[in-house]
């Protein structure tokens, strides 16, 4: 009966991931270079990149999302990558499911592996009961499981780090079949992920490789021994995929984002909180249940018995999050890694008083509030679901046009002739404003485009968004090929020809898309609302509107 228990317990973790992506699917700007990336791969392939018959950056400018919308600093494909790899199988094999997805699904259960790994190196070292508690904890903080299946690069690097940490829960020795000690491990594992994902992990890296040092570990020899062959393994890694992906020779995507947001401290722009947000705001909610600070962390901290492992699981940690707090510019997913070795340390303080229930009323009432306090994390954990899966009025407005469309079926646009059964559809015109596309749509969302004229060169396509995987689609929106547009430049938005060309829109402000449209049908949300606008037949005048500064590409 125990070990059921513990096997439900740990059942959790990949449980509520895959809960959490199911009821919010969809994905936000922060995780668009991923998402679109993965679709790209999946969808494109890259033979022809790596072994090129014609011109690679032809086949790249063509087909990839990342050319077209570049963003202000190159960032990895690693990552997308084996995430496409990995779940080509199963987006052949689960025919009728969207692949994003099967693409968040494999993220999602490949950072619940990491976490259960940790788990497993929990009871290795404190026993079962610890571990159960740790999994407790874990599975109740909410932004862990809703954003363990995101694309985010911190959540590629999440589950290597969660790795390397579950190696350093125990004493170190050589495995017969890495010759390689667990510290050893961490120190390349951590810098090789660092070099491809996030530099931040090299300020993470310092405090850990100190207290190694200093508990005689690591020598320091062994520290620029290994330190240098991860960063030589990341090296290799990244700088080959992205040089080709990228068409920039050679390219190591994090220096130059270490150089655009530390060096020209250009991540300022997106906003900056005092020093102490990580320690008052990021870190109290991450941590979600409150008695893990208050009470857990505190009293392991206090008992002769735990006082050692709980200062290594806490002070390096603190650390880190201690000189990150001198970056002005700080978000909780850049200190998500310290999560687990908090959790774990509040998980020895659970393990002490709920062995002790049976000795006095104190544990016992203390045992009663730990086992509520878990209940309500949960609850609390679900509520903030429920509220954030209506963060995504683009995707949901995007699903609702192509709904509508069907009924709708007058058209100005020319006919094409489909490859199957000679039957006949017609083109749907679409542009996509920019609050639709950062919240919510992907390549993955959309639908058919059109073939173009059988002596005709494939178009170029800039703006024009396709999605050739098995997506399931129903029968009434077979009947048309849709061709997508997200262009957000003031400039084409303030001219009249540009319009002329759509049927349908997206818009946040409908009064600001030129010409006569209706408005057919309004998406609420917790952001502002998105309307599904189509073209009156009957357009006369246009009449340009007040200017309107309109943000970036995305």
């Amino acid at each position: 009966m125990r070990q059921l228990v513990d096997i439900v317990i740990a059942a959790l973790i990949p449980t509520l991931i895959l809960f959490h992506l199911i009821c919010a699917p969809y994905t936000k700007v922060e995780e668009s270079f991923n998402i679109q990336a993965t679709h790209d791969i999946l969808t494109y392939g890259v033979r022809e990149l790596f072994f090129p018959n014609g011109s690679s950056e032809l086949q790249l400018k063509d087909h990839y999302d990342h050319l077209t919308f570049t963003g202000p600093v190159p960032r990895t494909f690693v990552g997308a990558l084996t995430l496409a790899t990995a779940s080509w199988p199963f987006t052949r094999l689960l025919h009728g499911v969207n692949p994003q997805i099967i693409v968040r699904g494999v993220l999602g259960l490949w950072n619940a592996f990491c976490l259960l790994y940790y788990r497993n190196g929990v009871e290795s070292v404190f026993g079962k009961t610890t571990a159960n508690w740790f999994v407790l904890f874990q599975a109740s903080v909410f932004h862990v499981m809703y954003y363990a299946s995101r694309t985010l690069p911190n959540f590629f690097a999440f589950g290597l780090v969660t790795i390397a940490l579950g190696g350093l829960l125990q004493r170190p020795r050589v495995e017969p079949y890495l010759f390689m000690s667990r510290p050893q491990i961490f120190l390349s594992l951590v810098t090789a992920t660092g070099v491809i994902f996030r530099s931040e992990l090299a300020l993470f890296l310092i405090p850990h490789t100190l207290v190694l040092l200093i508990t005689r570990r690591l020598s320091i020899t062994c520290i620029l021994k290994f330190g240098v062959l991860g960063a030589l393994i990341g090296l290799s890694i990244t700088i080959p995929i992205d040089s080709i992906f990228w068409q920039r020779f050679p390219l190591w995507p994090e220096l130059s984002a270490f150089s655009y947001n530390i060096l020209h401290s250009q991540s300022s722009n997106w906003g900056t909180s005092p020093w102490y947000f990580y320690f008052t705001s990021a870190l109290p909610r991450l941590l979600f249940n409150p008695i893990t600070y208050t009470l857990c962390i505190p009293l392991a901290a206090s008992q002769p018995a735990l006082r050692r492992p709980v200062a290594e699981l806490i002070l390096p940690n603190l650390a880190f999050v201690a000189l990150y707090s001198l970056q002005p510019h700080k978000e909780w997913r850049f200190i998500i890694y310290t999560i687990p070795p908090f959790l774990t340390a509040a998980a020895l303080g659970a393990n002490w008083i709920w062995t002790r229930r049976s000795k006095s009323p104190l544990y016992r009432l203390l045992s009663a509030a730990l086992a509520l306090s878990v209940i309500a994390s949960f609850a609390a954990s679900g509520i903030m679901l429920a509220i954030s899966r209506l963060n995504y009025p683009g995707a949901d407005s995007l699903n609702r046009l192509h709904a509508l469309v069907p009924l709708h079926q007058h058209r100005s646009q020319p006919i094409h002739r489909g490859v199957e059964g000679g039957e006949q559809r017609m083109t749907v015109n679409v542009h996509m404003g920019t609050l639709a596309c950062m919240t919510g749509i992907t390549r993955f969302q959309q639908r058919q485009q059109p073939p173009p004229p059988p002596s005709a060169p494939p178009p170029p396509l800039a703006n024009l968004e396709t999605n050739a995987a098995d997506v399931e689609r129903n029968a009434e929106s077979d009947s048309f090929f849709f061709i997508y547009d997200k262009t957000d430049n003031e400039t084409k938005l303030l001219d009249p020809v540009f319009w002329l060309r759509f049927d349908w829109a997206l818009a946040e402000y409908p009064e600001r898309v030129i010409g006569k449209w209706d408005v057919v049908e309004t998406v609420e949300a917790m952001e502002p609302r998105i309307s599904i606008l189509k073209r009156q037949r009957d357009d006369g005048p246009v009449v340009l509107p007040p200017p309107l500064v309109v943000g970036g590409d995305w």
